[in-house]
């Protein structure tokens, strides 16, 4: 713990970030931080992992030293409600009309303000042949969003990259290289 990175997980199930999820996901962080890991960790979230940490890290912006993402829900308004939207009600315990009504409040895309005012940088990689969760309403459109706020933000598209396990994003150098610079800040 003192030196080097390491990496611990919680296995939320089919959540989608919502505020029931997050608390959840706080109660691990802080059992975490009591055990002396990093009260600032560097979040990896992978598909709608990414949605459940980057929807953590837009509520407690300051604890957290950098994002990074592997093709990441970013949108509620993307994938979750278009193809998982049952679990997605589920996880906010609410009707489709209510979320919709309340979805600029829970959007994490729409929730950038105090990553931006902590300065938390980001890195993504992310297939621009990606049907599942599409690069330009998820990634794509994070990247505009936080770059237009004046965040930091590094996004590597992989050419022909669908939504898939492949070498291009779970070998990816300059994730790797990302999270060692962001842990030595």
């Amino acid at each position: 713990m003192n030196a080097g990175i390491s990496i611990a997980g919680f296995d939320l199930g089919e959540v989608r970030g919502a505020p029931a999820s997050t608390a959840k996901f706080t109660l691990f962080y802080d059992a975490m931080v009591a055990r002396g890991w990093s009260p600032k960790p560097i979040l990896l979230g992978q598909s709608r992992g990414g949605l459940m940490m980057l929807a953590w890290a837009v509520r407690n912006a300051e604890k957290v030293r950098a994002f990074v993402g592997i093709y990441p829900v970013c949108n509620l308004a993307s994938w979750p409600l278009k193809n998982s939207r049952a679990a997605t009600l589920a996880d906010f315990a609410m009707s489709e009309a209510e979320l919709v009504a309340r979805l600029a409040e829970f959007n994490p895309v729409d929730n950038l303000r105090g990553l931006l005012s902590n300065k938390v940088p980001m890195f993504v990689v992310h297939g621009d042949s990606d049907v599942v969760v599409p690069y330009g309403d998820n990634t794509g459109l994070l990247e505009k969003r936080y770059k237009a706020g004046g965040g930091s933000i590094l996004v590597k598209l992989i050419p022909g990259e669908g939504h898939k396990e492949t070498p291009s994003f779970f070998e990816c150098h300059e994730l790797v290289d990302f999270v060692i610079a962001s842990a030595a800040k």
